[in-house]
């Protein structure tokens, strides 16, 4: 089984989807000849030509707004946005017409597009380069929000994402496109050729959207969190000694409540990690769903860490980072409440 970085994964998954359905396309900003400013797309469309793989203008809603009326006709765009905070042009296109149309037209018409985007920080790209918007799309019915932690789940997703019928906001953790990373920015950077996740399948496989995955079972609290944060977590457990199990949500929308709910019930203690700023975040919901359905069985109140509500800084970036020190300082006050 060959290994592989993110990048190719992703990269692989749009490979296999462009060879066995010529009605599957690929475009966005730069990523045609260029290959993506990750080089998510590089050599895609030397092999499937400029018909099927493109460059678009530097347009978000007219990228989101061609592939909805591409959909409508039965191809599967799978479009880029070239960083998630770009994203924000062509958020009309996506709640008003991409989330509706299978429910205004009565199912006449579905809306088959994968919206692929870079999301969140640790790369030093400041307030306009960091941001993680997800909880802006799960507010939304119609839209599925996926954001896979490893290139396993990476490729299996895309691939789902790519053949599912509604539309998907497919995010990316860019650092996660070279390596797991938990955290420590003055440590030496890892890679995927050394992990286990980084073992890819050749060809077709998909992972379940809407099923989440137990990343390392405990006993003692349980760690909601998605994406880059993963890593943070299971670094800040080996670093406390706390025997937490750590639930890596995969798919925020739809949401896998049964495997929380199990996770919550066994530990009777609940962290929801993620980095997205905290007031409306996504970890908010989660908190709701955990008290709502785990009360009788939290030994203390569900505890959220996340980032700062402010917009994402350069200078101070590992100061909003919620990092490894910051999330055991909180796991050892919640063991002690």
């Amino acid at each position: 089984m060959p290994r592989m970085s993110m990048i190719e994964a992703i990269r692989d998954a749009m490979d296999v989807k462009l060879g066995q359905d010529d009605n599957v396309v690929v475009y966005g900003e730069d990523i045609g000849y260029f290959g993506g400013v990750f080089r998510c797309t590089a050599g895609l469309q030397k092999k499937y030509g400029t018909s099927r793989v493109f460059d678009s203008p530097i347009n978000e809603s007219g990228i989101v707004g061609t592939a909805i009326g591409m959909g409508a006709y039965g191809i599967r765009p799978c479009v880029e946005i070239q960083f998630a905070d770009y994203i924000y042009p062509a958020y009309d296109q996506i709640v008003s017409e991409a989330a509706r149309i299978r429910y205004r037209s009565n199912k006449d018409f579905t809306c088959p597009i994968t919206i692929r985007t870079p999301c969140g920080g640790g790369i030093f790209g400041g307030q306009t380069h960091s941001q993680s918007p997800e909880s802006l799309f799960t507010h939304v019915a119609g839209v599925k929000t996926v954001i896979p932690s490893n290139p396993y789940d990476a490729k299996g997703l895309l691939i789902a994402s790519i053949e599912d019928d509604d539309p998907v906001i497919f995010f990316e953790p860019k650092r996660l496109y070279n390596g797991p990373f938990d955290g420590h920015h003055d440590r030496p950077a890892s890679n995927w050729s050394k992990h286990p996740l980084g073992d890819v399948p050749e060809g077709h496989y998909t992972v379940d959207i809407g099923k989440a995955k137990v990343f390392a079972e405990g006993e003692d609290v349980t760690i909601l969190t998605y994406g880059t944060m993963v890593y943070v977590a299971e670094a800040a457990v080996k670093e406390t000694g706390i025997n937490a199990e750590i639930i890596d949500l995969r798919t925020l929308m739809p949401l896998d409540i049964d495997t929380i709910v199990q996770s919550v019930e066994k530990t009777g203690r609940c962290m929801v990690l993620h980095e997205a700023t905290l007031t409306s975040g996504f970890g908010a919901e989660l908190a709701a769903q955990v008290q709502e359905r785990c009360f009788y069985h939290l030994e203390s109140p569900v505890v959220r860490v996340a980032g700062w509500d402010t917009p994402y800084p350069h200078a101070q970036e590992w100061d909003y980072f919620p990092g490894p020190a910051r999330v055991g300082k909180e796991l050892k006050a919640m063991m002690e409440a």
